[in-house]
């Protein structure tokens, strides 16, 4: 299916969880356009009664978005793109729901570091990899609160990109997406411990787990050239030859920063997730210092 040719069609879009970000871009779609919009939340939820109350997304603004809302994927249902906002870690169980369902597109929009083993599951002529960049949260009514700044959502496909675009939300088209995301959850691991730890602190995370995670950064920069991959997009691979200190210190800094704390605490179970995936990558190195190094970064 071709976006371009068909711009005076609504498209039926269906978003695979109904959390911050799902909700996020399932109100812009539903407002910003005419495209059919379907939410899918975790079944017995409190999310999903929230959301069947609202009848879609209401905003703190007290903007309201309709949509469908559903417990399940009707995998006989020819959705033109589901878009997948839920962990990596939690995808992987609905991986065979995915590779049967009838769906056009399927986008997953996450962490992964190994983004391969979705295209092999849903096929690569279907699968669409990103990386979202929306603020949001919840208040405490369950009312969606948003803040798109000039941080773009980025994706594989140029076409979808324009998509995300017509919905009001910041996009590009980033080629080299598999690196672009192998490169960036190392970084993305460290943020959320170092902000679990800043939680549990209460204050902001120590020095000293503060430079455990840049150590383990550097190290898992390390596993990836041993993999053959270069560093990319070009502010990692600066990062890279930033001396430890320096990237300490801005662990320890943003640790401290009471938005960033809440926005990233949430993700304990995320990081761990992912720091598994990248010591399965490399088992010959389960020995090696650059793999110690790599599993403290998991949250204490």
């Amino acid at each position: 299916m071709s976006i371009s040719s068909n711009k005076s069609s609504p498209l039926r879009i269906a978003i695979l969880g109904g959390g911050r970000i799902g909700s996020a871009f399932a109100f812009h779609f539903a407002r910003n356009t005419r495209h059919e919009v379907t939410i899918i939340a975790r079944p017995n939820s409190a999310r999903l009664a929230q959301l069947q109350r609202d009848g879609g997304i209401v905003t703190t603004t007290h903007e309201h978005a309709s949509a469908t809302i559903c417990d399940t994927l009707d995998g006989n249902i020819p959705y033109d793109l589901l878009l997948v906002t839920v962990k990596d870690y939690q995808v992987r169980s609905l991986l065979p729901a995915l590779t049967r369902s009838a769906d056009r597109k399927i986008h997953f929009m996450f962490m992964t570091f190994e983004p391969d083993r979705l295209r092999q599951a849903v096929g690569p002529e279907r699968t669409v990899i990103g990386m979202p960049f929306i603020q949001s949260d919840f208040d405490a009514n369950g009312h969606l609160k948003m803040s798109v700044g000039k941080r773009e959502t980025l994706t594989n496909d140029p076409e979808w990109a324009h998509l995300f675009r017509a919905a009001g939300l910041p996009a590009r088209h980033e080629p080299q997406m598999a690196l672009w995301l192998r490169c960036h959850v190392p970084l993305g691991a460290a943020f959320e411990s170092v902000a679990v730890a800043g939680v549990q602190r209460g204050r902001g995370a120590s020095w000293s787990r503060a430079q455990t995670l840049a150590l383990g950064v550097r190290a898992c920069f390390a596993m990836i050239r041993s993999q053959g991959y270069e560093i990319y997009p070009k502010d990692k691979a600066r990062l890279e030859k930033l001396p430890v200190s320096i990237v300490t210190t801005m662990l320890w800094g943003l640790s401290r920063v009471p938005t960033f704390r809440t926005l990233l605490a949430t993700g304990k179970a995320e990081c761990c997730a992912l720091v598994d995936d990248m010591l399965e990558s490399a088992p010959t190195a389960a020995q090696s210092v650059e793999a110690n190094a790599i599993c403290a970064m998991k949250p204490e």
